[in-house]
């Protein structure tokens, strides 16, 4: 195997997947496959080396112990280049593998893997996979989540994108909370307090303002809330929408229905191989359009009749709380299908003071409820800056501590609303994961700023 080098640099790179059209557009023709060892198998004097590449597994055949230039023994997660002669095999990964003339080790892993790999991660600890971060994002069945997540990302963006939104980045560091300040990261800035920002909220609402009318963006949010379940992290993906001249938030829940339902048709598009890997059903993109939608004193009757039913619990159900979703959502997926809620018309002692009211004591605003979990929060925004301050004193806030916000509206601000979907949490959903913190690349909680 001396020499490899200078006869792969000639050959052409194929992916793992390629492998089999290039045995059957080229037979003959050697090629040179890259990527990580993920396995390796001896059988009968014959040397099966797995390798890893962005598009999948190959499978690599060796007459002999494979070894690379220098002699030294191949180890798992070494990242070597292999060139040899594509043929067709319908039990190798991908149908085809690869008949080895020459390897090369790239860089050498050492052996000591503190972490398996290429192991079965149903039977692995969250915590041993995070604490091993690391390396356990080269797992497939993992990195698979991300690509799902890129493919969520990119649809939310191209619907907004197709329907005359622009796209923003805002500052995450901020003088101080939109939603108050007991969710708040404190920060040292220069000489006085800053924080990091919870929600883009005002900086959206001031580019609808400005007249752009239509925003969104993507980005990182941070709530300093002390929780520890599979549903909340201190660090998250915010997709957030902002739309300018709307009449109520019935507007905005179309909008997300719209979102959602293309966010569905392009998973199913684009990640079948990932859908597989998870045993993962996406929802009908048509059946989205359907979902229903009720107001919240509505809702809480029907999870409290469903509680009843199912007899899972003895106690009331007096707010949505995480068994009303459950119920709603589960109650939804039987009658229309697909496990999608939409409760709007919120009372006003449970959302912020910028909340547009209904009436006296409804506001027009929403949650969107998918398999069993909040996944997005919404609403119209109060415009009018007469009773802007008019609602101040009754939330006990000054009009001097919202002095951004009041100059935002003083000046000409039209009707207009938004909302937010936490992108993991809907990862989450989207992929059946027990734990919110699998659906993030490097997830922080109470205890986790590593790696």
């Amino acid at each position: 195997m001396r020499g490899a080098s200078v006869i792969l640099k000639s050959m052409e790179r194929v992916l793992a997947l390629d492998l089999a059209r290039a045995a059957k557009d080229a037979p003959g023709e050697a090629v040179k496959v890259t990527g990580w060892v993920h396995r390796i198998r001896e059988l009968g004097g014959v040397t099966f080396v797995i390798v890893r590449d962005r598009s999948g597994l190959a499978q690599l055949v060796c007459g002999e112990k494979p070894a690379d230039t220098s002699g030294a023994a191949l180890t798992l997660e070494s990242v070597i280049q292999a060139g040899g002669l594509p043929a067709l095999n319908e039990k190798a990964p991908g149908g085809a593998e690869l008949a080895v003339k020459t390897i090369e080790v790239l860089s050498r892993a050492a052996g000591d893997l503190p972490y398996q790999v290429n192991g079965d991660i149903t039977k692995i600890g969250l915590d041993t996979i995070l604490d091993y971060r690391i390396l356990s994002l080269r797992n497939p069945r993992i990195r698979a989540v991300f690509k799902v997540q890129a493919t969520i990302i990119e649809a939310f963006s191209a619907y907004l994108r197709a329907r005359d939104f622009t796209e923003i980045k805002t500052s995450k560091i901020v003088g101080g909370g939109t939603e108050g300040g007991t969710e708040l990261f404190e920060v040292a800035y220069f000489d006085k307090k800053a924080y990091l920002a919870q929600s883009p909220q005002f900086y959206k609402e001031t580019m609808v303002a400005s007249g752009l009318e239509r925003v969104f963006e993507v980005a990182p949010a941070y709530r300093a809330e002390k929780h520890d379940t599979p549903r909340h992290i201190n660090e998250y993906v915010s997709l957030d929408v902002e739309m300018g001249f709307i009449d109520s938030e019935k507007e905005l829940m179309e909008l997300e229905k719209g979102i959602l339902s293309h966010v569905f048709e392009e998973v199913l598009t684009k990640n079948q191989r990932e859908l597989e890997l998870w045993s993962a059903q996406v929802p009908d993109p048509g059946l989205v359009a359907g979902a229903p939608v009720m107001g919240y004193e509505e809702a809480v009757k029907l999870a409290n009749a469903e509680s009843e039913k199912a007899k899972t619990s003895s106690a009331r159900i007096f707010d949505i709380n995480p068994e009303a979703e459950r119920l709603l959502c589960a109650w939804a997926g039987r009658e229309k299908g697909i496990e999608l809620i939409f409760v709007n018309e919120f009372p006003r002692r449970y959302r912020p003071f910028y909340t547009y009211p209904l009436d006296a004591s409804r506001t027009m605003s929403f949650d969107a409820l998918f398999r069993g979990l909040e996944i997005s929060t919404g609403g119209k925004r109060l415009h009018d800056y007469a009773a802007f301050l008019e609602v101040l004193p009754k939330f006990g806030i000054k009009a001097e501590a919202m002095e951004g916000y009041c100059s935002l509206l003083k000046y000409g601000c039209p009707p207009h609303g938004g909302f937010a979907i936490g992108c993991e949490r809907f990862t989450q959903k989207i992929l059946g994961l027990a734990n919110v913190k699998e659906a993030s690349l490097f997830p922080r909680d109470r205890k986790r700023t590593t790696p």
